[in-house]
């Protein structure tokens, strides 16, 4: 017969209170590795930093854009200002000007305009734009930028706004890839214009799409600036600025030169379905429907009213622009996105062209130069040259 006595652990006791610590720490371990594996794709880039290397095109492989080399000639106007928040947050954009395009004028900087006023709902501004949210007197150069006379007939340009992807949560315009995005397309003769946005997690949506029409409407009030013609504005993305620029054409309804509306659409990658269906019944990974509820501020998919307002697909009408769309066949976005979405826009007689390559690269990953003739051929087919 055994004479030794059997321990017990006390709630108060000393070893119960290790184990509950390294119980609680291991938790929160597990905890944290499971959703650090739903945001693989995000990592943190610092805004603002002209030349950077970070962007969605996550491989140091010279691939897409970055077969591209600039010729130099561009003019490049750096940080411009076309919105401020309440709080004083200030909304940038780079431009970028063909060579041969008159310089920009502008006031001094010091009448710039600050926060703006109220944005106007959809049923206020029937162009799709927040109009009121724009002040036109807003500085159109950075402070540093002398002011010329622009020749009395110069010749207007197209003009292309150009949104950076990066999951919503990430990504600056003046990247490296980025840059030569907005510098390919005024090799093109476009007068590119390269923009910020608000960023999960600091905001949700739809903060990102009311800056990016607020940055058209500015275009158009500062249209005299850069010497563009506000009758042929068109939008570039990839990735999250793809579904920007997508959605940026299917918001609001009626003329395509007014308001934040554009005259056509050039979207790479972009996920334009954020529905249940749309993402997870397609085949869309755990870490992709993730990066949607972040940045639509749902705990499901399969209950999130903001899901179908951030789809392009949901909200298509006639009166849209023409759209090209481009993707590869093995890429983490559902190629379903991109063939759905073709075909809800042949269903209602608006002009598209959808191009898949083979493999698994990314956005302006696929920004080769075949691609790339590609989508300069319809830009300048819809916008002129």
């Amino acid at each position: 017969m055994s004479t030794g006595r059997r321990r017990t652990i006390g709630l108060g006791s000393r070893r119960f209170r290790l184990l509950l610590v390294t119980y609680v720490v291991g938790m929160a371990s597990a905890v944290a590795l499971l959703l650090s594996g739903f945001h693989w794709d995000l990592r943190p880039v610092t805004p603002a930093q002209a030349g950077g290397t970070a962007s969605e095109v996550d491989t140091t492989a010279v691939v897409g854009i970055r077969t591209f080399d600039a010729p130099g000639d561009a003019v490049v106007v750096e940080d411009v200002v076309y919105a401020t928040e309440p709080d004083g947050t200030q909304l940038t954009l780079d431009v970028c000007s063909p060579a041969d395009v008159a310089a920009p004028t502008a006031q001094p900087a010091d009448t710039a305009a600050t926060t703006a006023p109220p944005a106007a709902t959809p049923e206020e501004d029937a162009g799709g734009g927040l109009g009121s949210t724009i002040d036109p007197t807003a500085t159109a150069l950075p402070s540093d930028t002398t002011p010329t006379e622009a020749p009395a007939a110069a010749a207007l340009r197209p003009a292309v706004l150009s949104v950076h992807g990066g999951s919503w949560a990430r990504g600056d315009k003046a990247n490296s890839d980025w840059r030569n995005v907005c510098e390919w397309l005024a090799s093109e003769g476009f007068v590119a214009y390269s923009v910020n946005y608000r960023l999960v997690p600091a905001v949700a949506f739809p903060a990102a799409i009311d800056d990016i029409g607020r940055a058209v409407e500015w275009m158009r009030a500062n249209a005299d600036t850069y010497n563009i013609d506000p009758d042929r504005i068109g939008a570039f993305g990839g990735s999250a600025g793809g579904n920007l620029a997508t959605l940026l054409g299917t918001r609001g309804r009626g003329p395509l030169t007014e308001g934040s509306r554009v005259a056509a659409v050039a979207e790479l990658s972009g996920p334009v379905d954020l529905s249940y269906d749309g993402l997870v019944v397609s085949g869309g990974s755990s870490g992709l429907e993730q990066i949607a509820l972040d940045y639509l501020d749902c705990s499901s998919l399969l209950d999130c009213p903001s899901a179908p307002k951030a789809s392009a697909v949901t909200s298509l009408d006639r009166t849209d622009p023409p759209v090209f769309i481009g993707t590869s066949t093995e890429e983490f976005i559902p190629l379903s996105q991109s063939t759905d979405f073709a075909d809800a826009l042949s269903e209602l007689g608006i002009t598209n062209q959808l191009v898949t390559v083979p493999g698994s690269l990314h956005s302006i990953g696929i920004l080769d130069e075949a691609m790339r003739v590609q989508v300069a051929d319809f830009l300048h087919l819809h916008l002129g040259t």
